[in-house]
């Protein structure tokens, strides 16, 4: 167990900034879980040889209550980079039915790289 004086010290060394409280409240399971799959997917972003991994976290992020549309852009990176070409189409779309709500003209760029090969 850190003492406040231990923590305060660990964060000052760390960070040059000085402890504040509100970073010893407890973090929210699903913020937690969101930071490994972050981390994990940066991780496998570096190795192109982990596709599979990478994949694997973005689908878990995908699972999560509430996250980025831009995932389902990734996704759909991965499955074309895997060889899943029609999976990736199909991502794509979904990703631009998303984006479309807010920004039709983008959406129609995103369906424009369905129909360019090698420009998922």
């Amino acid at each position: 167990m850190l003492t406040g004086a231990d923590a305060e010290l660990l964060v000052v060394g760390a960070t040059g900034a000085q402890l504040d409280p509100a970073m010893l409240r407890p973090a929210d399971p699903l913020d937690v879980v969101r930071r490994i799959l972050n981390n994990v997917r940066a991780w496998a972003a570096a190795r192109p040889e982990r596709s599979d991994v990478a994949l694997w976290a973005v689908e878990l992020s995908l699972l999560l209550p509430s996250h980025p549309a831009r995932l389902r852009y990734e996704r759909a990176q991965l499955l074309v980079r895997r060889g899943d070409f029609s999976g990736g189409a199909s991502e794509l779309e979904a990703y631009a039915e998303v984006v479309e709500a807010v920004d039709e003209e983008a959406a129609e760029r995103v369906r424009g790289r369905l129909w360019r090969p090698g420009r998922c």
